[in-house]
């Protein structure tokens, strides 16, 4: 056998290799072939290939890997199970660009799955390997090795502070500082990962630089970056008051309030949520974002945002309004009374009826001007239904109930009260009570519309059948009339007449 007929038999067993993974990898694009090449024992047949000495190959199997450990947490573990790991981190230091980025992506595939898969990759020593790739000269190497640093730190604080601890940080600032849309966004993306966990992961990103970066990006025209970006910035400011001021002496505001109204319903979403996450923690910051103009965008975005889209706008107003009856003025005058209150009524989901009732007592909880603001809304009766409605999570009939008590603590307009004695349990009938217990004794009017609306009657029915303190301000309510008056109403004062009838003895 000649030289040359030996070479080719070399030549097609490369060739038989090549076709097989690119069929591999191909084939596993399409679920349905998982199973089936699994039973095959692709996994025990790719992993040689990944230290061939065939560049392409090497490629297209780490390729293949990558897609079947994306797919699902089994063939994550059997990558894990077959020691493939070790093999795709030694090679990321030693292979080109294109290797590189296939060696990422089933670092990344693993890892998303669960904490255990992504220590699995930690403990490869992936992150040593990836720290280099983000300084790699090519841009979409750069992206590879940050968005499998992202899908590790995302799962637990320890598995985000060993990809501090790695140095990857000051490295993800700069990805963002890069010309690449792309780049610029899975560094985000993975800032945020790591952010999300405690103030002191949050505090070694801002330690890097990164806020300063990341605020003007807020009016970049790629949507898909302006929601990584407020995602991040959200994820920094929820941690403290120093965090959240890091986040507004960036000038946030007012740009991403404009972000209210962008096109794209993420990008809303996630400033609601930065600015809720500001919000929520001193009325200084809250009062800032109510003098950028926040309370009527947020009350606009409330108003325009569908489902769950409308629980960081619905808190955010909820915060603002909780920390003075100044700041609460601006949501009633913003007109954030009747979204808050079509989201108690119409939405279907519990937890953000929830919210919305929390908001209104916030609003309402202040002043009988507060408080009346809700009422005239027609705002008590509907948080009434939420709290007595068999349907009603625990949660809703809680934060109802709150509500209620703490503006009916407050109401003075008596026309919107009365309503609520008829149909309330009678823990609310004591608060409704209250009220009129305080109010009917200087005012005469009152008074009279109490009588003429049938309340006093009512007072005499509910006499009958109930006692403690309910009993006592229906009794004080009853001392500011003539007595006169209290038995003509009272359920047996046309018994009492017949019997003195029965006993008049007429004179002829």
């Amino acid at each position: 056998m000649s030289g040359v007929s030996v070479l080719q038999h070399f030549e097609a067993y490369q060739k038989s290799r090549v076709s097989f993974v690119q069929a591999v990898a191909e084939a596993a694009t399409r679920p349905q072939n998982i199973e089936v090449m699994q039973n095959a024992g692709v996994m025990q047949l790719l992993r040689p290939l990944l230290l061939d000495n065939v560049p392409s190959i090497q490629q297209s199997a780490a390729l293949a890997l990558g897609r079947l450990a994306n797919y699902s947490d089994d063939l994550a573990e059997a990558v894990v199970g077959n020691e493939i790991l070790p093999q795709l981190v030694y090679s990321l230091s030693e292979q080109n660009r294109f290797y590189k980025k296939a060696a990422a992506f089933v670092l990344r595939a693993v890892a998303k799955h669960s904490p255990d898969l992504a220590q699995a990759v930690v403990d490869s020593g992936a992150l040593d390997a990836l720290v280099p790739c983000l300084e790699e000269f090519d841009p979409t190497v750069k992206e590879s090795a940050a968005w499998a640093i992202g899908y590790i730190a995302q799962h637990t604080a320890e598995l985000a502070q060993s990809v501090v601890d790695a140095g990857t940080v000051p490295l993800l600032v700069l990805c963002i500082q890069e010309p690449e849309i792309t780049l610029k966004r899975i560094a985000a993306s993975a800032m945020s990962d790591v952010c999300k966990h405690s103030p002191e992961l949050a505090q070694a990103v801002v330690d890097a630089g990164a806020v300063a970066y990341l605020a003007p990006l807020i009016v970049h025209p790629d949507a898909k970056l302006k929601r990584q970006v407020c995602a991040c910035l959200a994820q920094i400011a929820k941690h403290s008051v120093d965090l959240a001021e890091v986040v507004v002496e960036a000038e946030i505001f007012p740009n991403i309030l404009n972000c209210l109204k962008d096109n794209d319903a993420f990008v809303r979403k996630n400033a609601a949520t930065c600015i809720r996450e500001v919000a929520k923690h001193t009325p200084e910051l809250a009062k800032l974002i109510v003098n950028a103009g926040g309370a009527t965008a947020l009350v606009d975005y409330v108003s325009n945002a569908i489902g769950n889209a409308k629980l960081p706008g619905i808190m955010a107003v909820g915060y603002i309004a909780a920390f003075s009856e100044t700041l609460a003025l601006a949501v009633i005058v913003s007109k954030g009374v009747m979204p808050l209150r079509e989201a108690l009524v119409a939405e279907p989901e519990d937890h953000i009826k929830a919210a919305a009732a929390w908001s209104l007592g916030q609003i309402g909880r202040h002043t009988p001007d507060h408080a009346r603001a809700l009422a005239e809304g027609d705002v008590l009766r509907h948080l009434l239904a939420c709290m007595v409605h068999e349907a009603s999570s625990d949660d809703l009939k809680t934060k109802s109930k709150r509500a209620l008590k703490a503006i009916l603590a407050k109401c003075t307009h008596l026309q919107a009260l009365q309503p609520l004695l008829r149909d309330s349990p009678v823990k609310v009938q004591k608060y409704v009570l209250k009220q009129f217990a305080q109010l009917l004794p200087h005012d005469v009017e009152a008074r009279r519309a109490f009588v003429q609306n049938g309340g006093l009657q009512f007072l005499q029915e509910l006499n009958e059948s109930v006692g403690g303190k309910l009993k006592e301000h229906i009794e004080m309510i009853n001392s500011c009339y003539p007595t006169e008056i209290v038995e003509y109403y009272s359920p047996n004062y046309s018994k009492a007449l017949l019997e003195k009838i029965d006993e008049f003895q007429p004179q002829v």
